[in-house]
């Protein structure tokens, strides 16, 4: 996949958790919850986006691994959202099932690079 797809999805899923966060009904739980998961879902997009300019392939291992972190993070807000607002399970479990996809593919690209620079070690 393209990374400049993959940063549209990534941005368009930050975009579409904080627009959840609008919907959602303001109480205690959700707002606790909802400003974490904005945190967490930008940081998927700030940071991709950010490894696509990295200066090494230590550097991109290291930038996808705060997205790989950052995208389970916010998978794990989301299900503690969908816990407290059934209403609103349809769009959750949408953007959860996006972000499993996202995650899918930041873990096999980390594993493409630590085979790259394994190999790369190998022929040191």
């Amino acid at each position: 996949m393209a990374s400049k797809e993959l940063i549209d999805r990534t941005f368009n899923f930050a975009v579409a958790v904080g627009k959840l966060t609008n919907e959602l009904p303001a109480n205690l739980i959700n707002r606790s919850y909802c400003a974490q998961i904005i945190r967490s879902s930008s940081s998927v997009y700030a940071n991709f986006r950010a490894s696509q300019r990295a200066k090494s392939d230590r550097d991109f291992l290291n930038k996808l691994k705060i997205v790989e972190e950052e995208c389970d993070e916010t998978i794990g807000f989301l299900e503690l959202l969908l816990a407290f607002n059934d209403d609103y399970a349809e769009n959750i479990n949408s953007l959860i099932n996006e972000g499993n996809q996202l995650l899918r593919i930041v873990v096999a690209s980390i594993n493409t690079v630590k085979t790259k620079m394994a190999r790369a070690k190998e022929k040191k």
